[in-house]
């Protein structure tokens, strides 16, 4: 049985980029009814890479998998009416809205409660007091990039997965359920506003690197390995690399027996004084050890390393590319990547949301076309007949699909 435990709401987003849509990902991948809105043409993320070899943007078709499309120039009266209208339509389930909208076209929490009071509002943006940022630019501001490479870069190094954005969407997802539930408790609506730079900050104090950097100033950048404990990559035989970890006592153990290096690490404990059962001295030695164990490993291929590691227990993977980690995903057939046929695109490697429910692993949506349930959500959630939406088509303020819209 399909897992929807959020089938009961209706969510209006209307926000580009990667936070505000992976919010409404989230919640539709849990059987929301999402609407996103777009002005007619797009969004600035309409065509952000990466695209398909059609021109689509892989990157929307992915963040809005499962969404309704709305295309609507909220620029004008009219046009802002019906999404004020959709934002605070009648319905236990309905009256929140999702926007990292700027200027003076934003639609605020205020000018939701004056039509519903339990309106439910979650503002994305970049700095508490208003200012913009990106995820990149949070990312430069908090110490990450100066902790990230090697040893000697003289350089900041810049990650590329989008963290801040992504965990911005995934707070905003759970802000949102947990307003819903207040408001079934209380029968108050709630504004949520949340920052890139607060998840930035967040986050990295949660680790205890604020704290860190206070009392012990900077962390140097140390290339692959792991902090404070043991794990760093290693060269097989073959020209592929792993990544070897040992958090634990018995992860250490576990790679001792599995390249017969017990005796000589035994050595090097008596001759240091030291006692690598610990996690702390695993660190301190990290490069010693890991020059110990070099030569096991480069003697021998991914496959036997793959039979001689995962039976002996050590927490181990390989690195893979992206073209080997799709292949991998779409052979396996409990994966959560699938493919789906995806409109403008065809058929795309897509991704259902990874939170499993009783052994139920939901299987991806197709995104909409922009635009492609404008009139069908017209008629749908505010009640407008065939001749009040063609009306709205012929004036240009909503818009079926990007065709139209290029007429304008």
């Amino acid at each position: 049985m399909n897992a929807t435990p959020l089938a009961h709401l209706q969510v209006v987003e209307c926000a580009t980029f990667v936070a505000g849509p992976s919010c409404g990902l989230s919640l539709t991948q849990l059987g929301a009814e999402v609407i996103r809105v777009d002005l007619p043409g797009g969004g600035s993320d309409r065509l952000r890479w990466p695209l398909a070899d059609t021109g689509a943007s892989l990157y929307w078709a992915n963040l809005n998998k499962g969404k309704r499309s709305v295309a609507l120039d909220y620029r004008t009266p009219e046009g802002r009416e019906l999404l004020l209208a959709l934002c605070t339509r009648p319905g236990p389930g309905a009256g929140i809205f999702v926007d990292n909208m700027v200027g003076r076209h934003r639609v605020t929490h205020d000018d939701l409660t004056a039509r519903r009071p339990d309106a439910i509002s979650v503002h994305v943006l970049g700095f508490p007091d208003g200012r913009p940022a990106v995820d990149y630019t949070v990312n430069a501001g908090v110490g990450i990039p100066d902790m990230t490479g090697t040893g000697g870069a003289a350089e900041p190094v810049n990650h590329v997965l989008p963290a801040w954005d992504l965990l911005a969407g995934a707070s905003a997802a759970l802000g949102v359920v947990a307003a819903v539930s207040r408001r079934e408790q209380t029968g108050a609506g709630s504004r949520l506003d949340i920052a890139l730079a607060d998840v930035a900050l967040s986050a990295v104090g949660s680790m205890g690197w604020l704290a860190e950097a206070e009392q012990h100033g900077d962390r140097a950048p140390h290339g692959n390995h792991l902090f404070g404990s043991f794990g760093t990559d290693f060269a097989t035989a073959d020209g592929r690399r792993i990544m070897v970890v040992a958090l634990t006592e018995g992860q250490w153990r576990a790679l001792c027996e599995a390249t017969g290096t017990a005796p000589v690490f035994a050595a090097l404990e008596s001759a240091l004084g030291t006692d690598l059962r610990e996690e702390s001295a695993r660190y301190e030695l990290r490069e010693t050890i890991a020059s110990i164990l070099r030569p096991w490993f480069a003697a021998r291929s991914l496959d036997e390393l793959t039979e001689l590691l995962t039976r002996a227990r050590v927490l181990w993977g390989p690195y893979r590319s992206m073209s080997e980690a799709a292949a991998l995903a779409r052979a396996d057939p409990d994966s959560v990547a699938r493919p789906v046929h995806q409109p403008g695109i065809g058929e795309m490697l897509a991704t259902g949301y990874p939170l499993r429910w009783e052994d139920h692993s939901s299987a991806p949506v197709p995104a909409p076309r922009l635009g492609a349930d404008t009139d069908e959500v017209l008629a749908q959630a505010l009640g407008l007949t065939g001749h009040e939406i063609g009306r709205l088509h012929d004036q240009r303020v909503v818009a079926c699909d990007p065709a139209d819209a290029a007429t304008r």
